[in-house]
C-alpha cells in the first residue's frame, strides 16, 4: 500500500516522502496515529510541494547553524540526571536531550539528527560529544552530573 509519510519514521522514509508498506502496517499503525496518509493523487502534489519547502527550510536553518557552529567549539554544556550511589543514570541521555540542552544553554538550535552520539550515555561524567553539520564538525564538552 502505497502512503505518504508526516513524520520521519525510523527505517521507513523521511517527512513527505512516498513509499510502499504493508497495507497492515499502514492501517493498523502509521495512519491511526497520524504518521502518515493514503496516497492519492492530490496528497502526492501536495506533499511534492511540502517537501520542497521542507527541504528549503531545513538548508536554511542548516546554513545559518553553520555560522554559528563555530561558537559551540570546545564550549562546555551541562546535563543532570537522576543517578544511584556508583554514578549511573536511571535513564540514559539520548540525543534529543542533548539537542534541547545546547538549544537551551546557547541559543543555537541543534537537531538531535546533528549529534554524533553512537548509543546513550548512561554514567556520570565528563564526555566528548561532536556536532556535524553538513561536512563540518565541532567538538563540545558535555558535563553529566547527578540531580540534587
Amino acid at each position: 500500500m502505497k502512503v505518504i509519510l508526516l513524520q520521519d519514521i525510523l527505517k521507513v522514509g523521511r517527512k513527505y516522502d512516498a513509499k510502499d508498506v504493508p497495507a497492515g502496517y499502514a492501517r493498523n499503525f502509521l495512519i491511526p496515529r497520524g504518521l502518515a496518509e493514503f496516497a492519492t493523487e492530490n496528497a502526492i502534489k501536495k506533499a511534492d510541494s511540502m517537501r520542497l519547502q521542507y527541504e528549503t527550510q531545513r538548508k536554511a536553518q542548516e546554513e545559518v547553524l553553520l555560522k554559528d557552529i563555530a561558537k559551540l567549539d570546545g564550549a562546555t554544556v551541562s546535563i543532570e540526571g537522576r543517578a544511584n550511589e556508583k554514578g549511573n543514570l536511571f535513564a540514559g541521555i539520548h540525543k534529543e536531550e542533548i539537542a534541547a540542552r545546547i538549544k537551551e544553554e546557547t541559543g543555537l538550535e541543534v537537531n538531535a539528527e546533528h549529534v554524533v552520539s553512537p548509543q546513550p550515555i548512561k554514567e556520570i561524567g565528563e564526555y566528548e560529544v561532536k556536532i556535524k553539520v553538513g561536512d563540518k564538525t565541532i567538538s563540545l564538552k558535555l558535563s553529566v552530573e547527578a540531580t540534587k
